[in-house]
């Protein structure tokens, strides 16, 4: 199957619109100023932003006192809009997602113990045989310090790759399923019905970027069960070195919140982590999360 990518002549440079961009790292990310998402967007617009998406992989918007309205409306000129069978949504507004603490999972004193050791490097909803193509998060209640959020560019994890895992990985297949974060937390009901409206799914280990041509790394430790054709030892043993990869500094950007802060990542691109670190304070965000399509090769 043959795929035209994009370059950057496809898309409108941000000065053109009257934005600028700066990058937040070496790697991955970057600063987005001279834009109010409240405002409706022109398709130059549209198209400055997603061409700064591939580029840059995470983008930071500050001071952006966005409405759940103009939430929705920014989502959706990249994409039609998904909810999500476990994490609650904004009431009135199925399509943003009420993210407390561990993507849903409000925190005690009690659970804590349990939730950080469970809170991991992850790519959201790989469960699906659609993965989400980015997710936009817009911060509510943040903690007086501490909730930072980690990128990491999944592209330049497998580039560094040594050449033998990459040659072994290429033409391997992994499982991902939804039970393996989100079981323990939901009853035996609503647990058969996750597996029956979302059975485990195989998705490449190595996937193609469906707009850039990048090949990236794509297993994660919250969904990615097991590699297909592998004794379960060896399966673990090279999903743990993966996941490991993962963790360098060198691949990674750190987003400090502040009120009214937004940040579009690019699912396809990026593995996240958000530090819970602010127990006995709250954080409150909202996600609107834009559809994807199957990975390939």
């Amino acid at each position: 199957m043959s795929h035209a990518y994009a370059t950057a002549d496809d898309f409108i440079p941000a000065e053109d619109i009257g934005a600028a961009i700066t990058p937040a790292g070496p790697t991955l990310g970057a600063y987005v100023e001279g834009i109010d998402l409240s405002d409706p967007f022109s398709a130059d617009a549209v198209s400055a932003i997603r061409g700064a998406l591939l580029t840059h992989k995470v983008l930071f918007f500050r001071d952006q006192n966005i409405s759940h309205e103009d939430h929705i409306r920014f989502g959706r000129y990249f994409g039609d809009l998904e909810g999500h069978p476990v994490t609650a949504h904004v009431p009135g507004h199925p399509e943003i997602l009420h993210i407390e603490a561990a993507d849903g999972l409000k925190i005690s004193e009690a659970l804590l113990p349990i939730a950080r050791p469970a809170n991991k490097w992850h790519t959201d909803v790989t469960f699906r045989e659609a993965p989400s193509m980015g997710g936009i998060l817009r911060m509510r209640k943040m903690p007086p310090i501490g909730g930072d959020t980690i990128f990491a560019d999944t592209a330049a994890i497998y580039d560094d790759l040594p050449p033998d895992v990459k040659r072994r990985i290429e033409t391997l297949d992994a499982e991902h399923d939804i039970l393996q974060s989100f079981g323990y937390r939901v009853s035996d009901e609503k647990r058969e019905e996750l597996r029956k409206e979302f059975p485990p799914r195989t998705h490449p280990m190595v996937r193609a970027h469906p707009e850039t041509g990048e090949r990236h790394l794509f297993v994660n430790h919250v969904f990615t069960k097991r590699v297909i054709g592998l004794e379960d030892r060896e399966s673990k043993e090279l999903l743990t070195y993966l996941f490991d990869r993962v963790k360098c500094p060198e691949y990674q950007v750190r987003f400090q919140w502040s009120e009214n802060a937004v940040v579009f990542w690019d699912n396809r691109a990026t593995q996240h982590y958000a530090v819970l670190d602010y127990w006995p304070h709250e954080r409150v965000v909202e996600r609107v999360t834009v559809q994807g399509d199957k990975p390939f090769r």
